[in-house]
């Protein structure tokens, strides 16, 4: 499946991630005139790679 841009969600928590500029840049480029923040954008792109991850390398996620 490939990876596709959704609306905005709402519930969330702040962290503090820091990202290369290059990569900033490439973001930025790839929502221009798309209606989603970086936020979203990196949420999206996190879940998909979680989604598409071998399963032997996952890690239970404890909540």
């Amino acid at each position: 499946m490939a990876f596709q841009l959704k609306p905005n969600r709402k519930e969330t928590e702040n962290k503090t991630i820091r990202f290369p500029v290059h990569l900033i840049d490439k973001i930025e480029a790839a929502i221009q005139n798309q209606d989603v923040t970086f936020s979203s954008f990196v949420i999206q792109a996190c879940e998909y790679a979680l989604d598409n991850m071998e399963t032997d390398t996952l890690i239970p996620h404890t909540k």
